[in-house]
C-alpha cells in the first residue's frame, strides 16, 4: 500500500483516525454525562476567594488525606445527610485551560470527609486555629500545621484577621508574645472549606439509601457497649452514650475538659446555660446554634445539621450537666421533645 511509503499521508490518516476515536470514546461520553447529570438546583460554581482557596487546597495536598464523597454505607452518614451522586460534581469546571476538572473526591480518609464540612463546622475562627495548629483544637490530631499561611505581628493592622490562639500553641519562628495573623491564602482556603456544603435534593428526587443500617437492637447493643453495660450489668441499658455524642459533635470546639478555648469557644464547665433550668434556651442552642457575643465564634446549628432526635439531645445535655463538676438537673427525652416541638413551631411562625 502506497500509504506506508508516503509519510505525509500516513501521518494525516493516523491523526484523523486518532481524532475520530477521541471524539467517540472521550468527547461524546462527556457530552452525554453533562446532559444526564445536570447540577442540582440552587447550586453555584465556586468563585472569588472560595475558588482561589480550592487551588490552595489542591496545592497543599489536602486531597491526600481528606475525601469529598459520602458513600452509600451507614458508617458515612456522619459526613452527610445522604450519599453522594453525580449531580453533586456537575457544577465543577476545569481548573484552568491547561488543567482538567478537579473534583478532589479523594481516595483516602486519614482525616474526616469534608463533603458537608461547611454545615458541620462553619466557624471561620475554628478553621483558622485548626490550620495554624491542629493540636490547639483537637489534641490527638495528626494533621500537619500550615503555619506558613500565617504570620506573627506585634501590632496587627486594622484589617488583619487575628487568630485567637494560646501562646503554648504558637510555633517556632513566630513570636509567642505577638499576635498570629492569617495571610490572604489562609483566608481563601477557609473560604473554600466553608463553601463545602451538601446541596439538598429537589422534592421529586429520592436520595440513595444508606446500606448496612443497624437494627434498633444493634444500636442499643452498641450504646450499651460504649457505656460498659452488659447482660450481667444492665444498668442504663438502652440509653444513648452522651459522652460519645459529645466527643463526636462538640469536643472539637468545647474541648475534652469542657473549658473551651479562650476567645474562640465558650466553656461548658460551670456554664450558666448548662446548669440553669432554662431548658428551652439549652435545646435551642444545641439544635439551632448560637451567637454568644463578640468574644466567641458563632456556634453552628449542630443538632439541625446532624438531624438529632430528642434521645440524642437529652443524652448530650445529661452528659454536659454531670461532667466537669457541673450540677445541672438531668432531663428526659420526653421533656426535650416538647421543647423541640415548641422551637419548631416558633421557627415556622417566624419564617412566615
Amino acid at each position: 500500500m502506497k500509504i506506508f511509503n508516503d509519510h505525509k499521508r500516513l501521518y494525516i490518516t493516523a491523526g484523523a483516525l486518532f481524532a475520530f476515536l477521541t471524539y467517540i470514546t472521550v468527547i461524546m461520553p462527556a457530552f452525554q454525562n453533562q446532559q444526564n447529570n445536570a447540577p442540582l438546583p440552587n447550586t453555584k460554581p465556586l468563585e472569588g476567594d472560595a475558588l482561589a482557596g480550592k487551588l490552595i487546597y489542591i496545592g497543599e495536598g489536602c486531597v491526600g488525606c481528606h475525601s469529598q464523597q459520602v458513600r452509600n454505607v451507614e458508617m458515612d452518614k456522619m459526613f452527610g445527610s445522604r450519599p453522594g451522586m453525580a449531580a453533586d460534581y456537575a457544577n465543577i469546571g476545569r481548573t484552568s485551560i491547561w488543567q482538567n476538572t478537579a473534583t478532589v473526591m479523594g481516595t483516602e480518609r486519614t482525616g474526616p470527609d469534608l463533603t458537608d464540612i461547611g454545615n458541620r463546622q462553619p466557624s471561620k475562627e475554628w478553621h483558622l486555629m485548626h490550620l495554624y495548629n491542629p493540636r490547639a483544637v483537637i489534641g490527638q490530631s495528626i494533621m500537619p500545621s500550615y503555619q506558613w499561611l500565617f504570620e506573627s505581628k506585634e501590632k496587627p493592622d486594622k484589617n488583619d484577621v487575628v487568630v485567637n490562639i494560646s501562646p503554648e500553641f504558637i510555633y517556632g519562628n513566630h513570636n509567642k508574645n505577638h499576635k498570629i495573623v492569617a495571610k490572604k491564602e489562609a483566608l481563601q482556603l477557609v473560604a473554600y472549606i466553608q463553601a463545602l456544603k451538601q446541596a439538598p435534593l429537589p422534592s421529586n428526587i429520592k436520595p440513595i439509601e444508606f446500606m448496612y443500617k443497624r437494627t434498633p437492637k444493634e444500636e442499643i447493643a452498641s450504646n450499651n457497649a460504649s457505656n460498659g453495660n452488659t447482660t450481667e450489668n444492665p444498668k442504663g441499658a438502652g440509653l444513648l452514650d452522651g459522652k460519645a455524642l459529645y466527643v463526636a459533635n462538640c469536643q472539637s470546639c468545647h474541648q475534652e475538659n469542657g473549658e473551651g478555648l479562650k476567645g474562640a469557644f465558650p466553656p461548658l464547665k460551670g456554664s450558666k446555660v448548662v446548669n440553669s433550668d432554662n431548658l428551652e434556651l439549652y435545646v435551642d442552642i444545641i439544635m439551632n446554634g448560637y451567637d454568644a457575643n463578640a468574644n466567641y465564634g458563632v456556634m453552628a446549628a449542630v443538632g439541625a445539621n446532624m438531624n438529632f432526635n430528642e434521645n440524642q439531645v437529652a443524652a448530650i445535655i445529661n452528659y454536659e450537666r454531670t461532667a466537669w463538676g457541673n450540677t445541672g438537673k438531668k432531663v428526659t427525652p420526653d421533656e426535650v421533645k416538647k421543647i423541640m416541638d415548641l422551637i419548631k413551631t416558633k421557627v415556622a411562625k417566624e419564617a412566615k
